[in-house]
């Protein structure tokens, strides 16, 4: 199969306009990525799909990833005037940056046998309503992984058949796969609260007057 940087060139060479960039892995699976744009996210997975080299024809697996803001320390050599003498010395720096949500998809080909090529996608920002484009339009598959993405973290998917939750109840508030979400003491429309969910719930409970022995059994009856 082709490197990413020749994938790369060659998509931006097909979908004109597209900016894709590599995302450098340090892990130890080394699995880098394809950061595409999002305005022509569609156009460059349906070319991922029918590229008579690539045939991706089949999304794995789609999963959400939540990046918060966070500032990096680095250091760089400054040149500083000391006791009237020039000199170059370590100086720490802050860059600070916001954080986002992101989409990313493992993609195989059946046909030739080969893969992952690993895609992603980043929002702006990591208000409610973050948005993004569906890729269930290219590969069905993505289809319900996608409402796992919208359901746990929050992404809208724009051109998704069918967005709406698939492992948190209706009524549910929030996404319990954002790094910052925080359990409530009470479930509120937990359907069938248990166990420290239940014990929790229990202290949001109106207090109860306790009824003497002749009250008690005057209540049974």
């Amino acid at each position: 199969m082709e490197s990413l940087e020749q994938i790369k060139a060659r998509v931006e060479a097909a979908v004109p306009g597209s900016k894709i960039d590599i995302v450098i892995n340090p892990g130890p699976s080394q699995q880098s990525s394809l950061l595409i744009d999002n305005e022509h996210a569609t156009a460059v997975a349906r070319f991922l799909r029918i590229d008579p080299a690539l045939r991706l024809d089949f999304c794995s697996n789609a999963t959400g990833v939540d990046w918060l803001d966070r500032t990096v320390k680095k250091t760089v050599k400054v040149k500083k005037v000391i006791d009237g003498v020039e000199k170059e010395v370590d100086e720490t720096q802050e860059e600070f940056f916001p954080g986002y949500l992101e989409a990313v998809y493992h993609l195989y080909s059946m046909t030739h046998k080969h893969g992952p090529v690993v895609i992603r996608m980043r929002t702006a920002d990591r208000a409610d309503g973050a948005r993004l484009p569906s890729l269930t339009p290219v590969w069905r598959s993505a289809e319900f992984q996608e409402r796992e993405i919208f359901d746990l973290y929050g992404i809208r998917f724009d051109g998704h058949p069918d967005l709406r939750r698939i492992l948190m109840w209706d009524e549910f508030v929030d996404h319990p796969m954002r790094k910052d979400y925080r359990d409530p003491d009470d479930y509120e429309y937990e359907p069938t609260p248990h166990d420290e969910v239940l014990e929790r719930a229990k202290q949001h409970y109106a207090a109860r007057p306790q009824l003497d022995g002749a009250e008690n059994i005057t209540a049974q009856k």
